[in-house]
């Protein structure tokens, strides 16, 4: 790979996205530790908090292409994986493909399409790949789907499918920008023509050879039953003497959580320019990779316990083992 180092590769990419996006760190950070991990990410936030603004730009930051469906009632799946269409002229069908044949696509309000349309994402998340007329057409990698949704909207919505929401990796939840970052938002923005752009960092060929350094990132056992346990505590929290929380949890999170973990664990590390992952890594993304994976009972929503609620009482109670950088040294710590 002929790239900078990782570390400097990194901070460059991150310079370039923050010229653009002001404040949201922990946006920034997860999104391209969804990239690294070719995982896919479900953004949360009332209008106006740059939530297309920041995937357009990380597709420009590291060459890619990028495409915006508006997810409307009145959408079909043709609309996004694409069809056949006859040739009068030749009498065969041809195949036209769907704006989802890029490397970064944004699902603009997700959830104000139905089921079907949604789940005509599915396979592409699943298995980067489309099957139009009974012949599957792949897409190009690097593949990265980042779907939005606004929380305060109730009519003309429909609740995203439990299996389409398992396909995001992570569920990240965006707050208003502080005072001083909106006052650097208007300070930016006062002159039009001066607004920022972002230079491109990377090329795909080298965004693909940093997903595959992120494969390499060692996770020590201990770490990974750090994910497990906590996994497993949220469908036995009887287990971790967590009793309190069983008639609050439906369901706890599916094995893809588990698998998200370690996966978001490797790239976690290597941002923070390590060559192995620790158990903070884990505890650090474990908010955005469960939230949306937990089912609430009814008793739990009448008493106002959201999800982060049930995750913030698992992380303070289940104990990690702490990998120190020194060969064999592990420590408990409850």
């Amino acid at each position: 790979m002929n790239a900078l180092p990782t570390a400097e590769t990194f901070e460059k990419i991150f310079f370039e996205l923050r010229k653009v996006i002001v404040g949201q760190s922990r946006l920034l950070e997860r999104l391209l530790v969804g990239v690294l991990c070719r995982g896919h990410c479900l953004l949360e936030s009332v209008p106006g908090l740059a939530k297309t603004l920041a995937a357009e730009t990380l597709a420009n930051v590291v060459g890619g292409s990028f495409a915006r469906i508006q997810f409307t009632p009145d959408l079909l799946p043709s609309d996004i994986v694409g069809t056949r269409i006859y040739r009068a002229g030749s009498e065969t069908f041809d195949v036209e493909l769907g704006p989802v044949f890029v490397n970064f696509l944004l699902t603009d309000e997700i959830n104000r399409a139905p089921a079907k349309v949604q789940s005509a994402l599915l396979e592409v998340m699943a298995e980067q790949q489309v099957t139009i007329g009974g012949i599957t057409h792949p897409v190009e990698p690097p593949f990265f789907v980042v779907a939005t949704q606004n929380p305060i909207e109730s009519e003309g919505v429909y609740q995203l499918p439990d299996a389409q929401r398992d396909r995001f990796m992570m569920k990240i939840v965006l707050d208003h920008p502080t005072a001083d970052d909106e006052m650097a938002i208007l300070d930016r923005m006062a002159v039009a023509s001066a607004a920022p752009t972002p230079n491109q960092v990377i090329s795909l060929d080298e965004l693909i050879a940093l997903q595959e350094r992120a494969d390499q990132v060692f996770v020590d056992r201990s770490v990974m039953q750090y994910a497990v346990d906590v996994v497993q505590c949220t469908r036995y929290p009887d287990h971790y003497k967590l009793a309190d929380l069983g008639p609050m949890i439906g369901l706890g999170a599916s094995p893809r959580a588990s698998l998200n973990l370690v996966k978001g664990a490797r790239a976690m590390a290597m941002l923070r320019g390590r060559s192995y992952a620790t158990p903070q890594d884990v505890f650090d993304l474990a908010p955005e990779v469960l939230r949306h994976r937990l089912l609430l009972t009814y008793d739990a929503l009448a008493r106002d316990i959201t999800a982060d609620h049930i995750i913030q009482r698992i992380l303070a109670t289940v104990p990690a083992n702490w990998v120190s950088p020194k060969p064999n040294a592990v420590f408990n710590r409850s």
